[in-house]
C-alpha cells in the first residue's frame, strides 16, 4: 500500500492495519522529509489521544493530514507505532 499526496509517495508498506476504514502504516514507513510536527490533539473515546503531523510537499502544506496515537488505549494497541492519513491523501495498492 502507498499513501500519496501532491504526486509524492508519503509512506509505503505491506504491513497495514485497517481500523474503522483507515489504513494505518508503520510509523517507520513514513517519509520524514515530508512531515512537520503539529500541536493539534484530539480525543477518541476508545483509542485515546491522537497527535498529528502536517505534510509539506513541493511548497504546499496539508495541515494535520497525518495522525497517530502515541499511547493508544488497551482496545487500540494494534495501532501503536502506526500512522494514518486524511485530507486528500490517497491510499492505494
Amino acid at each position: 500500500m502507498k499513501a500519496i499526496w501532491n504526486g509524492v509517495i508519503i509512506a509505503e508498506s505491506d504491513d497495514i492495519v485497517v481500523v474503522e476504514g483507515n489504513h494505518y502504516f508503520p510509523e517507520s514507513a513514513l517519509k520524514r522529509e515530508y512531515v512537520l510536527s503539529s500541536n493539534r490533539r484530539t480525543m477518541c473515546s476508545w483509542k485515546g489521544e491522537a497527535s498529528y503531523y502536517t505534510l509539506f510537499v513541493d511548497g504546499d502544506a496539508n495541515q494535520d493530514a497525518v495522525w497517530y496515537y502515541p499511547e493508544p488505549k488497551e482496545a487500540a494497541q494494534e495501532i501503536k507505532g502506526r500512522v494514518a492519513f486524511m485530507r486528500g491523501v490517497s491510499v492505494e495498492e
